[in-house]
């Protein structure tokens, strides 16, 4: 199984997801995204390219120990996981996805081509979990730099929604302040009717991973595996 995280977060994300699918006997690869879990400074200087080369990577090395492989996401780690499934098709089983990030939520990011170059870091997007005492290890601050590579990363995702084949099941919150509703309506209105299945998570924020519906996430990505594994 490989797991992606989420922009300007860190495997902490999904440690507590890699771990009960490890307990279950599976392999399991978490990589850190570049730029990610050192300083948002070195995240400035990476971009969408780079993120998904590194997933890509990481998938390689797996599949080549791995019979089989799934690929699993929340946030932008889902956009990176559609689109491994895109590329690499049929080598990608099935796809687990939280909240998966595939649209802006703000108008902004149609001018962070530009404003790039006069605008400092923004603040972070971490941590919007509902669970008291829930923390998501990130940065405070987003550098605008990095965040302007994500809209080509979306489009491109998007572009090709509809080479993908794998099965795919999406745990949705209901209350998310971080990715909106424009990421839901272009997955489902991508992928070829009848692929994706959509659970809600009525008790979390949207590091649901983290969130009071972390183990309800869990163990359905492994029916999930069960099920579609040949």
């Amino acid at each position: 199984m490989l797991l992606c995280h989420g922009f300007t977060g860190s495997p902490q994300t999904l440690r507590g997801w890699a771990d009960y699918l490890a307990e279950q006997g599976l392999t399991v690869s978490l990589p850190r995204l570049p730029g990610h879990g050192t300083t948002w400074q070195d995240l400035a200087q990476t971009g969408g390219d780079d993120w998904f080369a590194e997933v890509d990577a990481a998938f390689g090395r797996l599949a080549s120990r791995c019979e089989q492989a799934f690929v699993f996401g929340i946030s932008m780690g889902g956009c990176l996981a559609l689109r491994l499934a895109e590329t690499r098709g049929s080598a990608v089983r099935g796809l687990v996805l939280v909240n998966p990030s595939l649209a802006p939520d703000t108008k902004l990011f149609l001018l962070a081509p530009v404003l790039k170059y006069v605008l400092r870091p923004v603040p972070g997007i971490t941590s919007d979990i509902s669970k008291p005492g829930g923390h998501e290890v990130g940065y405070d601050r987003v550098p605008v730099r990095a965040a302007a590579t994500l809209p080509r990363l979306w489009n491109e995702t998007v572009k090709h929604l509809g080479e993908v084949t794998q099965p795919v099941l999406v745990y949705r919150s209901t209350t998310d302040h971080v990715v909106g509703p424009a990421s839901m309506r272009a997955l489902l209105a991508g992928v070829p009717g009848g692929q994706v299945t959509v659970r809600e998570c009525a008790d979390s924020y949207h590091v649901a991973t983290l969130d009071n519906d972390a183990e309800t996430i869990f163990e359905g990505s492994l029916k999930f595996i069960q099920d579609y594994a040949g």
